[in-house]
């Protein structure tokens, strides 16, 4: 993907990490996810966990008292915002409301002291990890297929992409402008500005909960932060000529092609070499639960939009000596969040789905030498699980207490009334969510409030409950903690 200047620039900012590090141990997780899948909690809940000497029994370093302090200490990018872990705990605790997610990189340092596993490192000296955690928003990820591709690809892909039965209503507004359009016509600024909002609020459809779309590049055309309304994000793809005709200068292939070009150098590769080409580690959270619901056709966009952005990580096990130059991301785990929303009887069938959903991907970060592993968790653990009688058969439910203004049915829920909710099952087979031609029975899905925190016989406050983020843990920085 990058060129040779490129790897040159990090292969200097790789030497200049393991040089720290020598001194510093230090392993940087990134952490990512597509629009609802629960970035933000997940991080709030791991370094909570943490700081709190959290029910963690599937990790081990905690489960065998190996961990004597964990402690937050300043990051080391100056020039990233901090996460602010303290405000979403107190939002989540305190309020019982979810934090508000991700809208541009952020970063934490998390150091743990600890006894190792083995005698013979005791020997040496107590060992020290700083967990280096970059949250950054998934739509991030998706732009990193374009480093590969020119307008002409990007415009190809795109208006195919929204001409699809699925997606053909939404981009109606957008595709009758852009098939009016002569790209080989002298630019007009209105009208590139038309185009990219048309386009924009394409894009803005197709991520409501309805659909659950998730292959939407460019990212930052959904959160453009300080850029709004700069040239970089004012295109769109066009219907370009056949045969490759070149443009006239200042027409609107031209003009849309260069701040295509542009785009993918002031926010693309800058977010490559600055953050993402630093990781040693990754997870990757998905809302697989709502692509079901939507149907066919989102659990495919999601199937896609996974397999772009597993091709733009480099997988692998580098050498003593590349590792010097060349950062890998040995380990990658894919977690299918919100599995508190499905009776325990169902999270085995959402792995297998999910299995079935990065199958190719994850074979090629296999082959590279990366370990790969997908958990169905909750890194807050919102409901209990019950049975409840209904026509003399026994179901197994949910129960909490549902967000003010969500809806089974015709049943309001008022954010405060605890209740029981069967949620359905899914399917055993994984194909079935793959058939055009069938849906699987919808889930009972509504999104719920924070527990309340429990507290021991002192009355002190205990961490927040999960499910399986203890293993999450124990695969993405167990190893280095033996």
């Amino acid at each position: 993907m990058p060129n040779l200047m490129d790897e040159a620039l990090y292969a200097i900012d790789n030497l200049t990490d393991r040089a720290t590090e020598l001194f510093h141990p230090t392993l940087r997780l990134g952490v990512a996810g597509l629009s609802r899948a629960g970035k933000t909690v997940f991080i709030t809940a791991l370094v909570h966990n943490l700081l709190h000497a959290g029910r963690l029994p599937v990790f081990s370093a905690q489960a065998e008292g190996r961990i004597g302090r964990t402690y937050l200490e300043e990051q080391p990018d100056d020039a990233v915002p901090r996460f602010q872990y303290e405000d979403h705990v107190r939002t989540m605790v305190e309020e019982r409301l979810w934090p508000q997610s991700t809208r541009a990189i952020s970063e934490l340092r998390l150091t743990i002291e600890y006894q190792s596993a083995s005698g013979w490192s005791r020997l040496f000296s107590a060992g020290k990890l700083s967990l280096d955690i970059v949250d950054y928003p998934g739509e991030w990820l998706l732009d990193l297929p374009l480093l590969d591709k020119d307008f002409a690809s990007f415009s190809a892909e795109s208006l195919a992409r929204a001409r699809l039965p699925s997606r053909a209503e939404m981009a109606a507004p957008f595709l009758a402008l852009v098939d009016a359009l002569d790209p080989m016509a002298p630019a007009q600024e209105m009208e590139s500005q038309r185009l990219s909002m048309a386009f924009t609020e394409y894009l803005r459809r197709c991520r409501e909960d309805g659909t659950a779309l998730s292959t939407l590049p460019p990212g930052r055309f959904l959160m453009p932060g300080d850029l709004e309304g700069s040239p970089a994000l004012t295109f769109a793809p066009l219907v370009l000529p056949a045969d490759g005709a070149p443009a006239p200068k200042n027409s609107f292939a031209a003009v849309h092609a260069r701040r295509y070009e542009a785009y993918k150098s002031v926010v693309v590769k800058p977010f490559f070499r600055d953050h993402f080409a630093r990781l040693d580690r990754q997870i990757i959270l998905i809302d697989a639960l709502q692509a079901i619901n939507a149907g066919p056709e989102a659990v495919q966009d999601l199937e896609t939009a996974l397999a772009d952005i597993l091709s733009c990580f480099r997988p692998g096990r580098a050498s003593w000596l590349g590792g010097l130059l060349t950062r890998r991301i040995d380990r990658l785990l894919v977690a299918a969040t919100k599995a508190d929303h499905l009776h325990r009887e169902s999270h085995k069938r959402l792995e297998a789905i999910v299995r079935r959903i990065v199958a190719s991907a994850v074979e090629r970060a296999r082959f590279s030498g990366a370990e790969s592993e997908v958990v169905a968790m909750a890194a807050v653990r919102a409901t209990r699980e019950a049975t409840v009688e209904d026509g003399g058969e026994r179901l197994p439910v949910i129960v909490g207490t549902p967000l003010a203004g969500e809806r089974i049915g015709g049943e309001i829920f008022d954010g405060h009334t605890e209740t029981a909710i069967f949620p359905g099952d899914l399917p055993r087979d994984p194909n079935r969510l793959f058939d055009q031609g069938g849906r699987a029975d919808p889930l009972n899905f509504v999104r719920f409030r924070p527990p309340r925190l429990e507290r021991d016989d002192r009355g002190l406050t205990l961490s927040l409950p999960h499910i399986r983020l203890d293993r999450a843990m124990q695969f993405l920085i167990g190893d280095r903690l033996a």
